[in-house]
């Protein structure tokens, strides 16, 4: 066995020190940019993006001591990693303080945020290796969950964790999963299929629910419209492509057939009901979010799928872009034909994706 020398030890003990320092730094800047995210209605963009403060100028100081640290003995992932990451956050914010004062400031914002999903994919595969990144991915009321953390220390399952199925960034008609690291394929597992909005892809909508997915056990599918968004004119193009996610999830894995879930947001939340009030919808549950409505969505839904049929409606009342009255339209007319909803009117949430509704969206799937 090989025994590293005093200096090899000092630059280890350097390299782990700065890591140490980073990661804190990294995390708090990207639970500022998730906050940013979830907030992010145009009138109040100079404030949000104020919450930045100094984290940035802080961070960037912490990721300059990583790399003139000397590097550690092996493999330079985790330090690799980690730098990447802390440079998408920066980007992100860097993109954020031009917006604030931008003709095309809310556009800018929401390319700028693009930065933040990119950094978190980047350090998900350190959830193995750091604990307190792997406690970040778990849901607020699973971060203390000892024997959760203990299955996620154990080795992978084979087969497990994130997969993108002919889905990088640019492609259409793709789609990504993740199994949970601990789940046995001969388990019954809820899935959740989540579906982008219209200028969104699959490959980044992913990282919107995966902490939901590792920290309950749920197998999740975030696929990409065959086209620059949902088929709404045509659904069976895209029902199709939803058929298909199903067919490769059952191909490796056991689906709990009373737990299926298709949720979405904006364009994707409108396509999860116009698909999901079919008679041939395979999904037990439906969740649109900041979803479109028109009243002659129930000319082409099916009065016995509709019957006793669970949605969790959500919409928020600063919505800009499908203002919140077509959810109370929503919500009456899928009452009247018969589905059992639960609508979610959300005070302070504009045209963004309220991720605080997934515990609760899971909460619901599994006692209904």
């Amino acid at each position: 066995m090989a025994v590293m020398s005093d200096s090899a030890v000092d630059a280890a003990d350097a390299a782990l020190d700065e890591v140490a320092s980073l990661v804190p730094l990294l995390i708090g800047t990207l639970d500022t940019l998730a906050v940013i995210a979830r907030g992010l209605h145009p009138p109040w963009l100079p404030e949000l993006i104020g919450l930045i403060g100094d984290q940035d100028a802080t961070l960037a100081e912490a990721l300059e001591r990583l790399r003139a640290a000397p590097p550690p003995p092996g493999p330079g992932t985790v330090r690799d990693q980690l730098g990447e990451a802390a440079d998408l956050a920066l980007s992100a914010c860097a993109g954020l303080s031009e917006a604030a004062w931008s003709p095309a400031g809310p556009g800018a914002a929401f390319r700028a945020l693009g930065q933040y999903t990119r950094a978190v994919e980047v350090i998900y595969p350190l959830s193995g290796v750091l604990p307190v990144i792997s406690r970040w991915f778990l849901s607020p009321g699973q971060q203390d969950d000892a024997d959760l953390i203990e299955r996620l220390r154990q080795p992978p399952v084979p087969g497990t964790g994130v997969q993108h199925v002919a889905n990088e960034r640019g492609t259409r008609g793709g789609f990504s999963v993740y199994v949970p690291e601990y789940l046995d394929p001969a388990t019954p597992a809820p899935v959740v299929v989540a579906l982008h909005g219209g200028s969104g892809h699959g490959h980044s909508f992913l990282w919107t629910w995966i902490r939901e997915a590792r920290s309950r056990g749920l197998i999740l599918a975030t696929p990409t419209s065959t086209g620059s968004t949902w088929s709404l004119a045509d659904p069976d193009v895209d029902i199709t492509h939803l058929n298909r996610v199903l067919e490769h999830i059952r191909s490796g894995w056991t689906i709990d057939p009373e737990r299926m879930l298709l949720t979405g947001m904006s364009d994707g939340g409108t396509f999860t009901l116009m698909s999901g009030v079919t008679e041939a919808s395979p999904f037990t549950h439906l969740a649109p979010i900041a979803a479109s409505f028109h009243p002659l969505l129930m000319m082409i839904s099916d009065p016995a799928r509709m019957a006793g049929l669970p949605i969790y409606l959500v919409h928020g009342d600063l919505d800009w872009m499908f203002p919140v009255e077509l959810a109370h339209e929503a919500y009456a007319a899928l009452s009247d034909a018969g589905a059992r909803v639960d609508f979610r009117e959300i005070p302070d949430l504009s045209h963004t994706y309220p991720a605080e509704e997934n515990p609760l969206i899971i909460d619901w799937l599994q006692d209904r």
